[in-house]
This record gives structure tokens, sequence and C-alpha cells, in this order.
């Protein structure tokens, strides 16, 4: 079930979390990779095992800087794509290296401001439940 209330299907957005780790990314119109540019809780032996369950994790992923303008710029983005003349649904994919803390915290709070915003939004995190990448 998405955001919204609608079964998955008739979303207007699906954001889709990942991580490279485990795969390639699914297709998606905007994808947005967090790998290089934002700390990684991974390497907090605290924050490692956990997922975007936990609200540690979304706390110390939203205080990094850049998070919240990457959220209002990709929130722009979406509302962009759903403005022109196809009607499609708008995929995006968000992706790190295991999907379990900055891609599924990311794609978290980037499916509530689009439902916000009146869309309806299935969230999809392919990899949040995956075993912990050893690195």
């Amino acid at each position: 079930m998405g955001l919204g209330g609608r079964k998955t299907g008739v979303a207007d957005v699906v954001v889709t979390s990942f991580g490279f780790g485990h795969g390639a990314p699914p297709d998606a119109q905007v994808v947005l990779d967090l790998r290089l540019h934002f700390r990684d809780p991974h390497v907090d032996p605290v924050l490692r095992e956990l997922t975007v369950a936990d609200r540690a994790v979304r706390r110390a992923v939203l205080r990094t800087p850049g998070i919240r303008p990457l959220l209002q710029a990709t929130t722009a983005q979406v509302l962009a794509f759903r403005d022109g003349p196809s009607g499609e649904v708008v995929t995006v994919a968000v992706g790190c290296v295991g999907g379990r803390h900055r891609s599924a915290t990311v794609a978290h709070f980037l499916a509530r401001r689009l439902h916000r915003r009146g869309l309806a939004v299935d969230l999809v995190h392919r990899d949040a439940d995956r075993p912990v990448i050893r690195r």
C-alpha cells in the first residue's frame, strides 16, 4: 500500500531506495546516488546494523549537511515531471552502498514530502532488510 491509502499500481510517484552493493539501480526518471557526497552512517558502529526503521538512523541522515536541500530540490524535480504532458507515473530511485541508511531515509522523507503535496506515492525499500555489506 502506498502513501495516501491507494493500492500499489495507481500511484503518481514510485520512490525506491536501494543499495548499489546489492545490484543495479531500478529503472527511473530520477536517480539519486548518495554514495560519494553524503556521510555514511555505516561508519558508526552504533548505527551499522540499524535501518531506516530506527529513529537514530533517520536523525543521523537528516542532520547530514546537504540532505535537506537535496530533498527540496528532488521534490521540485518530481513535481516538474508530474506537470509534464504525459501524466505517467514518475519513478525515483535513491541509492547508497547498502540501501539501509542514507537511501532509505532520503526515500522515506521524499515520499512524505510528495504525499503532503497531494500525490499518491508508493514507497519501496528494495534492500533495507538485506544483510549489512561488510567493508
